[in-house]
């Protein structure tokens, strides 16, 4: 084989490895772009799953705390009622008891 020959081989050799070397290099920018996108998509579906965590825990908190101050609620109604109920009952008798002394002292008068 005549030098010229083997030049031109040569030099077709090396623009054939460049040519392999830049698609190499662009197929690896694919990877890592793909890559990159995934990673966001990723990044994001956690982000939406956490929020979504959150407004759930949120509702049942909120439900929790709506049934806790239901209940205090109804038992302050309740303990209401009975001081309501006792306090009727010492005005009765403390009517009847101002009664007794007024007619007492107007009995002890006459």
């Amino acid at each position: 084989m005549a030098r010229p020959e083997v030049l031109e081989r040569i030099k077709e050799a090396e623009r054939e490895a460049e040519e392999i070397v830049a698609d190499a290099e662009e197929a690896r920018e694919e990877r890592i772009a793909e890559a990159r996108e995934e990673a966001d998509r990723i990044r994001e579906e956690a982000r939406e799953a956490a929020d979504e965590h959150v407004e759930e825990r949120l509702a049942e908190a909120r439900e929790e705390i709506e049934a806790e101050r239901a209940e205090l609620v109804e038992s302050g109604r309740a303990d209401r009622e009975a001081l309501e109920d006792r306090a009727g009952q010492r005005r009765e008798e403390t009517v009847e008891h101002v009664l007794e002394l007024f007619s007492e002292a107007v009995d002890a008068q006459t």
